[in-house]
């Protein structure tokens, strides 16, 4: 039985009707007829005024990250498409006038420093200040709701991928992640979210019923965006993610790695819940494109105890060790920062670069999180719908 989603439920409701709606969604808004939302709105006597896309476009149709969308016009739905990924990552007075309501639906993918849940927080503080209520619909987290992991954000880094001390892995939906920005974190918009009904916290995205969209190019599996609390790390280092090729963030290596004599070592440490194959791969953009990478694809074998983020830092220590005088982090610009190293960025702290180039073990980095791990857990059982 499918889970039924937050849009189901707002739809089946007479919540919209004579209502103009300005509408936050992507090519993953969904339901599980793969009906997408803005041609729902009419089933309920609403009348869709507005479009506004995240981060890679209305459509999704932008590949690489760090590239902004520009505005238009939906030539089916004849309504403007403006771009929170532009300009202006809020809506302003002209894009929301004439509206009644604002409802986001958006697919998340449980990391931290994934831009849509930030889209949606934009969202809220606009219409906080140009008094329009928002609804949030609902949807699962694709990697269950269960598992808290990493570091905590320090608010001297906060950004784009990151405005609030969350850890890397938060285990929350968006309706919930919307409940504690706007309460815990003092957003304060007139907010509604419309809860999923049969889902439970450790379900996984394929025991929904509800069909995997790419919520963005280049999270094409669940089984990407199941290593993406960990492998988004990678981002900030000169190791290619795997952008570029088939398998982003499961794949990563470099051009001065011998894939076999690396994957063994990985192997060595025995892990139950992941395996990490020798592969060579050629990204055909981003880091390192046109050349032949040697590094290792990620293979999760027991999801419910694989942790993304401690099997990133051992990857990391990994390669720094494997070529030490080759290993490098990333230098700025990255996400519309230009001074903070990416690393630290996606981090949430210089911690994880200090640490690594100290010596600190993985296993020294990773219970350095446990008290913001267990803070954490308990600040959001208070926003918590499942």
């Amino acid at each position: 039985m499918s889970v039924e989603l937050g849009s189901d439920q707002l739809f089946g409701s007479d919540r919209l009707r004579g209502v103009t709606v300005g509408l936050v969604c992507n090519p993953a808004s969904i339901d599980a007829r793969f009906r997408h939302v803005a041609d729902r709105l009419g089933e309920c006597g609403a009348t869709l005024g507005a479009l506004f896309g995240p981060q890679h476009g209305f459509r999704s149709d932008v590949q690489d990250n760090m590239i902004e969308t520009g505005h238009g016009a939906d030539p089916l739905r004849r309504v403007p498409v403006y771009s929170l990924y532009s300009e202006t990552r809020e809506p302003t007075a002209d894009m929301l006038r004439g509206l009644d309501l604002l409802v986001i639906d958006l697919q998340d993918v449980g990391t931290r420093v994934y831009t849509y849940m930030y889209t949606m927080a934009n969202c809220l503080r606009a219409c906080r200040a140009h008094g329009l209520p928002a609804v949030v619909c609902d949807r699962p987290n694709p990697i269950g709701g269960t598992a808290v992991e990493g570091p905590m954000l320090d608010p001297a880094y906060a950004s784009f991928v990151g405005q609030f001390p969350i850890p890397l892995r938060h285990g929350m939906t968006m309706g919930e992640l919307a409940r504690l920005f706007n309460e815990a974190f003092g957003i304060g918009a007139d907010l509604d979210v419309v809860s999923v009904s049969g889902w439970t916290r450790s379900m996984y995205g394929d025991e929904t019923g509800v069909p995997w969209v790419m919520p963005s190019p280049n999270l094409p599996t669940l089984d990407s965006a199941i290593v993406y609390p960990g492998g988004v790390l990678f981002e900030g280092t000169n190791l290619s993610e795997g952008r570029g090729t088939t398998r982003p963030f499961e794949l990563v290596g470099a051009p001065w790695i011998d894939a076999e004599r690396l994957a063994d070592r990985l192997n060595a440490s025995g892990s139950p819940a992941v395996h990490f194959r020798p592969a060579y791969f050629e990204p055909t953009f981003q880091k390192h494109a046109k050349q032949l990478c040697g590094g290792c694809q990620i293979h999760v074998l027991d999801r419910a105890r694989f942790r993304p983020v401690r099997t990133a830092i051992v990857l990391v220590d990994a390669f720094r060790q494997a070529a030490p005088d080759r290993f490098g982090w990333r230098p700025p610009p990255y996400e519309y920062e230009f001074d903070k190293q990416p690393i630290d960025i996606l981090y949430g702290s210089n911690a994880l670069r200090r640490d690594i180039e100290a010596g600190a073990s993985p296993d020294a980095i990773a219970e350095s999180w446990s008290e913001g791990e267990a803070a954490f857990t308990r600040l959001r059982e208070s926003y918590l719908l499942y």
